[in-house]
């Protein structure tokens, strides 16, 4: 799916010393974040993820940037810098690896172990090379430095990006919780350091600009999941991402201190948490884990289960707990903590999940009913704080919906940028940062690319039209064997349909409307198979139509003696 722009064609030549940035993914929209920097003839690229398929999306297992406007251009990158290893910022890696393997990739330590972790299961292996906050390296024209932030995961980093062009602030995800459970606090002194020396263009995460005031410090997590272990009465399963380490850190801690052995339940969840053990970044007690065969040898009492589903997944830990489709049968009396923010479009699906567990006796405890959960990005008032710490000429709000974009908008304005110094663009447009200015100067091919199964980009807009056609109105086949020297049917019309009826005499009167139209049309010349197969198309759907008010999908096989 291409996002149409009538008002832009392709972008002109970049002026020597221009910087040309091109989102491919992450402006309006939550997921699928990379951006591409151009200065000099070389190219940086921030990030690379994915977006995870909505209800509209049948049989898609992941969406990923479109990587049409720089495939002829990949020897020209640099590197690829990741500010963090959460799905949408590092899960179409393997992706752009597999048309360039030797790409280097350029994280902090954690995001590097995860992403070698998942590049194994690919079984691709990267050339990285590990940073830390308050560096600076080159990568061809582009002075990096880089930052701490405080996210939802440990070791997220911004990053400045010093060209001849002027220089750039690209936050990533980051919030300014004052304090945060590893210590490790967003460096609004740098961003301010920035600010005094000038920052040409903030590129800045938007996911919470609608909200007001500050984010809820973690710490204030602590008690209220401590008060859910001190009530329960049989077993618990918390639901988070399984790169959130502060919560699960949290989880353990409270199932240590009551006395609970803890579980950790899903692919993803297991592999990312020995990453975390590994690298010191979780502490976990002697024994508390126990492996998943060791539970039907404890009491329900002094067992916690720490799992994936948070959002609904269909494939996922949880859901399929929900769906009775699990080892782990939920019970009356089981306790079930969602601790994760809803992210826009899994509404839906979460709730199907809740409702499950819920039908199945379980009590579930999210975030709409008690603080189990803070937010990993930035309110408006931080957003605020960083506008007037970094004191932008130009400011191009990243990582949200219209709606967020928008809105982080009128917070750049309100701290004194021009409001044509506020760039509002989605996937594919280009901007071009020349003489001080960063406009829109044009648009590429930005497309969804869907991974379904082993296939990528193999399914497209028509596939999951018909995909949902299917799902929603069912298919009619009609196969009919004509003489057309004749002018005749000699066999059929036979009719048969899944998802539309379950009964076969349903087709009756239609049947002998298929038969005369054929009978009429062979009869005035008509004898070419393609064009008595519209004919039959056109009169079952306007029979269908008519009686019906549906719309299936219709598959007529006219063969001919």
């Amino acid at each position: 799916m291409s996002h149409p722009h009538p008002e832009y064609g392709p972008p002109p030549a970049l002026r020597a010393d221009g910087l040309r940035i091109i989102p491919l993914g992450g402006v309006g929209e939550i997921g699928r974040n990379m951006t591409v920097f151009e200065h000099a003839g070389r190219l940086l690229i921030v990030d690379c993820g994915v977006l995870f398929p909505e209800d509209f999306q049948p049989g898609v297992d992941l969406i990923l940037p479109d990587f049409t406007a720089i495939r002829d251009r990949l020897n020209d990158i640099d590197a690829l810098i990741l500010t963090h290893a959460h799905e949408d910022h590092i899960g179409a890696v393997p992706y752009l690896l597999r048309e360039r393997r030797d790409i280097p990739i350029i994280g902090t330590r954690l995001t590097l172990a995860l992403l070698t972790a998942k590049l194994a299961e690919h079984r691709i292996k990267a050339v990285t090379q590990e940073i830390r906050e308050e560096e600076r390296h080159n990568y061809g024209p582009f002075e990096c430095e880089f930052f701490a932030v405080n996210h939802s995961i440990p070791d997220a980093v911004a990053v400045a990006i010093r060209t001849d062009a002027g220089l750039v602030l690209h936050t990533g995800d980051f919030k300014m919780d004052q304090l945060p459970l590893d210590g490790r606090l967003t460096d609004l002194g740098g961003f301010a350091r920035l600010g005094r020396e000038g920052v040409d263009l903030l590129l800045s995460d938007s996911t919470n600009a609608e909200v007001p005031g500050f984010v809820t410090s973690e710490r204030e997590i602590a008690p209220v999941l401590d008060g859910v272990f001190r009530d329960a009465t049989r077993r618990i399963i918390v639901a988070c991402f399984s790169s959130h380490v502060h919560r699960v850190q949290q989880v353990l801690e409270a199932a240590e201190a009551h006395g609970r052995s803890v579980c950790f339940v899903g692919r993803s969840m297991l592999r990312n948490m020995g990453v975390a053990r590994d690298l010191g970044l979780l502490r976990v007690p002697p024994g508390l884990v126990v492996d998943l065969r060791d539970l039907d040898s404890l009491p329900d009492r002094n067992i916690c289960l720490v799992s994936t589903g948070s959002q609904g997944e269909p494939l996922s830990a949880l859901s399929r707990m929900a769906n009775r489709d699990h080892q782990i049968r939920i019970e009356t009396g089981d306790t079930v903590v969602l601790a994760s923010s809803l992210i826009p479009g899994n509404e839906n699906a979460v709730f199907r999940v809740i409702n499950g567990l819920t039908r199945h006796g379980a009590r579930v405890v999210h975030k709409g009913v008690a603080k189990v959960h803070t937010s990993g990005h930035a309110p408006a008032g931080e957003l605020l704080y960083v506008l007037n710490a970094t004191r932008p000429s130009n400011v191009m709000p990243v990582h949200g919906e219209w709606r967020h974009l928008r809105a982080h908008a009128k917070l750049a304005e309100a701290t004194g940028v021009p409001a044509d110094h506020v760039v509002l663009a989605e996937d594919g447009m280009v901007i071009d940062l020349l003489d001080g200015r960063a406009r829109i100067t044009g648009v590429v091919p930005c497309g969804y690319v869907y991974v379904d199964g082993a296939a990528v980009g193999d399914v497209g807009e028509p596939s999951l039209k018909d995909r949902r056609i299917l799902g929603e109105e069912g298919f009619i086949t009609i196969t009919v064997v004509v003489d057309a020297a004749a002018g005749k049917v000699v066999v059929g019309p036979d009719m048969s349909a899944r998802g539309f009826t379950d009964s076969r005499s349903t087709f009756d009167p239609v049947a002998k409307l298929v038969a005369d139209a054929l009978a009429d049309a062979m009869r005035t010349g008509m004898n070419d198979t393609a064009a008595l197969q519209q004919l039959v198309r056109r009169t079952v759907g306007r029979w269908v139509n008519e009686n019906y008010r549906r719309r299936p999908m219709i598959l007529p096989v006219v063969l001919e003696v």
